[in-house]
């Protein structure tokens, strides 16, 4: 809860700051500040190292939030190759989920071996690797990727609120991928959904195990998905939520197929909308913007935690499927 309420709070000024100052720092630190975090919980066990260590844990995925994707794309435009953002943004996120599957694995094993201790240091290892790899990435506008445009932090934080907020096109991108982004959400509900619906607890981690690779698979789609229309992407989420409305009202084992197709589609949806964002901002302040988002995504996840616990799979399904009604009009093209 705390890590998550840090997150919260750090979202946005920690876009700004890499706006400000650095997106590839921003990715350096991030990694740097979990990997704190480790060292306080293993070297310093206690109530006070615990807390701190999530506060450190929460401050650096926010710095990471909207960091990477503001590097990657203003990246690909120095090489006149933003347009194949969405083809390396859905590789980048079919891989990540990918990973979900061999980490479980190795955790368990290093715990089997050491104890928390060496999941622990290896995981302090991981983030030292990623930050040591983040540093090798080139930063868009120099050295530094500061701009002439940046003159201060707050006027680098009210560019990019100005631009989610005021800026209509912008404004419903960042609406569509806060809604579509918070039905990430229900990944907390998988194990749950198949033991309601009678998967013998022994072997659920097996029979979830085909949830993250579908969503690789869909995530992986995303660059053939990019040339659809803003209707077809719609009716195709429409689609998938209904098959997830359905597999509510059944509640059998076999279900789990039907959430499997849901969340691949969902995924390669995602990484269009997401796609579409970063078309639309035209600003210094990208990381920002995108950050606002990842803050919407974070409160509508809110709403789907209120609406599983009102009535369960059957009302997030119900009321995800009145609002992808909106989405042709959140992703309509500009005119012209």
């Amino acid at each position: 809860m705390l890590w998550s309420t840090v997150g919260f709070v750090a979202e946005i000024p920690s876009g700004a700051l890499a706006d400000r100052f650095s997106r590839r720092g921003a990715l350096i630190a991030s990694s740097l500040f979990q990997a704190v975090g480790y060292v306080l919980w293993i070297v310093l066990p206690g109530f006070v190292s615990f807390a701190a260590g999530f506060v450190l844990w929460g401050f650096g995925g926010a710095l990471a939030s909207g960091a990477f994707e503001a590097l990657l794309y203003e990246g690909l435009v120095e090489r006149d190759a933003e347009n194949h953002y969405v083809k390396v943004n859905s590789a980048v996120n079919a891989i990540g989920l990918l990973s979900q599957i061999p980490s479980s694995g190795l955790a368990a094993l290093l715990f089997w071996m050491g104890g928390y201790d060496l999941v622990g240091w290896v995981s302090i290892a991981i983030c030292l690797a990623a930050s040591l790899l983040a540093a090798q990435l080139p930063e868009p506008g120099g050295q530094t990727g500061q701009h002439e445009y940046h003159s201060s932090y707050f006027a680098t934080l009210r560019s990019g609120l100005s631009e989610a907020l005021a800026q209509p096109l912008v404004r419903a991108a960042v609406i569509a991928a806060a809604v579509i982004g918070g039905l990430d959400g229900l990944e907390e509900y998988f194990p749950l959904m198949a033991k309601i619906w009678g998967v013998p607890t022994a072997i659920i981690p097996i029979a979830v195990l085909g949830l993250p690779l579908a969503g690789a698979a869909g995530a992986a789609l995303g660059g053939r998905a990019s040339r659809l229309s803003a209707r077809t992407l719609a009716a195709i989420l429409f689609g998938a939520l209904a098959v997830l409305a359905t597999t509510a009202l059944v509640a059998l084992p076999a279900g789990l197929v039907g959430v499997a197709v849901f969340y691949g589609l969902h995924q390669m949806i995602l990484v269009v909308i997401e796609a579409r964002l970063q078309d639309r901002i035209e600003g210094p302040a990208r990381a920002t913007v995108t950050s606002v988002a990842s803050l919407g995504t974070e409160l509508v996840a809110i709403v789907l935690f209120a609406a599983w616990a009102l009535d369960g799979l059957l009302l997030v399904a119900g009321l995800w499927l009145l609002l992808s009604v909106a989405l042709p009009r959140w992703l309509q093209q500009p005119a012209g």
